[in-house]
């Protein structure tokens, strides 16, 4: 009998590193222990009541496919929400698209512009960063260029080592700021030349800015909705990390008009646009900013817990001004894996550096999802195991 042959892209996918974590976090609770888990970036805070109660009052009898388009009540309460945030005017009807959340439109959008036969086979993507951008590349039958991140600029791309070569196959740059795993925040001068530098070699600038709330100085970060000229542009947000809404799965992407018109003819083929009492729940969710401000407070009195056993250790904590990450530095000659399954022997779960890619190599993330009962446990924990480190 003979098998059946899958794709090239499905051939080349490859394990996702965190599965390898979760196995072994399950095989510690499986021995009666109780890890305290900053591995994945999974909110434990819960969904504000008013948005559950939105959702439930909003289930009708009779269910229907939803629009691809998505509710235009939605549409208009995420340009509301725009302008509110960034001073930005977004039209509703062309330049905005709900999403499936943020990672189906990540993955999928090199579907919409690689273009190999005509020699548009590149993505650009920072790396150490979330794999998904790769992946998605990949799987449309494109190659990828990795722009590397590093402490000494910022953790910002140093855009002027690209060379007309690489933008002239380039379909899409993909930024992430707030960055995952780095928490650096990049300023807007740097978005406006991003842009700037796309537009000139016809590439899609997509700007990921799922941690665009997460922030803890006086200042809220840029998006790249603020620019003047949004050709070539797309920001892409979504209400998992602003509203502990991970299990809603809902987002929107927004910008060029060209390119979500094109977006609107493709997807009601994929069928991802979110339910519709989903979308309902999401309008309370965006038009309220109470709830941000008492989430962005909660992980801030976390964050303190964290970076005071650090300093206390002198242990260098690089990027980490947004989002709920902190990326720190490994301490002596180990590596990210080792150092991280040399943490778990004591309960605390963080990712390896190294999961990122292996410009990630020599820090650990922490994801500040626990409860604010278990960051403080962590914390003392954390303080015995530095100490013998440092002993």
């Amino acid at each position: 009998m003979t098998g059946i042959h899958f794709s090239p892209g499905m051939r080349g996918v490859e394990a996702y590193p965190f599965e390898d974590l979760d196995r072994r976090v399950a095989a510690a609770r499986e021995q009666g222990r109780t890890p305290i888990d900053f591995g994945v970036g999974d909110p434990r805070e819960e969904t504000p009541l008013f948005i559950r109660d939105a959702l439930v009052s909003a289930i009708e009898p009779t269910s229907s496919y939803p629009r691809a388009a998505g509710l235009p009540e939605l549409r208009v309460a995420i340009a509301g929400w725009v302008a509110r945030r960034f001073g930005a005017s977004v039209d509703p009807d062309a330049e905005i698209q709900p999403t499936l959340g943020s990672k189906e439109i990540v993955f999928s959008l090199a579907q919409l512009l690689l273009d190999p036969a005509a020699g548009k086979d590149l993505v650009l993507a920072t790396a150490p960063g979330y794999p998904i951008p790769e992946r998605g590349a990949r799987f449309a039958g494109g190659d990828v260029v990795r722009l590397a991140l590093t402490e000494e600029r910022g953790f910002l791309p140093e855009l002027d080592t690209v060379g007309d070569d690489t933008w002239a196959r380039a379909s899409i740059l993909w930024l992430n700021y707030p960055n995952n795993p780095t928490g650096a925040v990049a300023p807007l001068t740097f978005l406006e030349e991003a842009a700037a530098r796309c537009r000139t070699h016809g590439v899609l600038l997509a700007s990921d800015e799922a941690y665009s709330e997460l922030w803890f100085g006086g200042v809220p970060p840029p998006g790249v909705l603020q620019i003047a000229d949004r050709t070539n542009v797309l920001a892409i947000n979504t209400l998992s990390k602003r509203s502990s809404m991970t299990g809603y799965r809902s987002g929107f992407v927004a910008g060029d008009p060209g390119v979500i018109a094109s977006l609107r003819r493709l997807r009601p083929a994929s069928g991802v646009t979110p339910q519709t009492f989903v979308q309902r729940a999401s309008v309370a969710a965006w038009e309220d900013e109470a709830h941000v401000q008492d989430t962005r407070a909660r992980y801030a009195a976390k964050r303190r817990v964290l970076l005071d056993v650090f300093a206390r250790h002198g242990v260098r904590v690089a990027g980490s001004e947004a989002t709920f990450y902190l990326w720190v530095a490994v301490p002596g000659d180990r590596s990210s894996l080792e150092w991280a399954l040399e943490l778990l022997e004591h309960d605390l779960v963080v990712a390896p550096g190294s999961f990122f890619g292996p410009e990630g190599e020599g820090f650990v993330r922490m994801a500040m999802v626990p409860t604010q009962d278990r960051c403080e446990r962590a914390a003392e924990v954390l303080d015995g195991v530095l100490a013998e480190v440092h002993a």
